[in-house]
């Protein structure tokens, strides 16, 4: 499938932090670096806090990978926020607004997040994602969810990661 790919530029920095977007921060969607904190034992990392700003409710955490240059994408929610972390490796995070009723619909937005880059990224519902692990390692993604997953009924909503209408490319930029 052809399709015109957006052209990102910087929407948000936070130091090394940084989101790009086709035009600005999508719609309910937050991003903050962590708090890491060293000493002769081993670091300690802050990754989201009951009152955070943002901080919605708890549901439940759990950890996903992602193998070197694979793309888990795109899904989204109709209920379930996500707060992405990742603890080992980079990953690539796209960001599809496709709610129609949103002031940022078609809107794409793009973060890199990892243990080099260390940070977390809120997703408010019905805002299509996915990732890509960028590192040489395997990545490993912890997510704070605002809803339990329900077996019976899954609030996940997929779309192809690559034969699709959203203007995303998970290409490689060399240059």
């Amino acid at each position: 499938m052809t399709k015109n790919k957006a052209i990102l530029k910087t929407v948000f920095a936070d130091g090394n932090l940084i989101v790009r977007g086709s035009d600005h921060l999508i719609e309910g969607v937050a991003v903050k670096r962590a708090m890491v904190i060293p000493d002769e034992r081993g670091r300690l990392g802050e990754i989201m806090r009951a009152d955070d700003p943002w901080f919605e409710k708890f549901g439940q955490v759990y950890f996903t990978t992602t193998y070197p240059r694979v793309v888990k994408a795109w899904h989204y929610h109709k209920k379930q926020t996500d707060h992405f972390y990742v603890a080992k490796g980079m990953i690539k995070i796209a960001l599809y607004d496709e709610r129609k009723d949103s002031s940022t619909y078609g809107i794409v937005n793009e973060i890199y997040l990892g243990e080099h880059c260390p940070g977390l990224v809120r997703i408010p519902p019905g805002v299509q994602h996915g990732w890509m692990c960028v590192s040489d390692s395997e990545a490993y993604i912890v997510n704070v969810v605002s809803e339990m997953y329900n077996y019976a009924e899954p609030d996940e909503f997929r779309t192809d990661p690559h034969d699709n209408d959203i203007p995303y490319d998970w290409t490689r930029k060399d240059g």
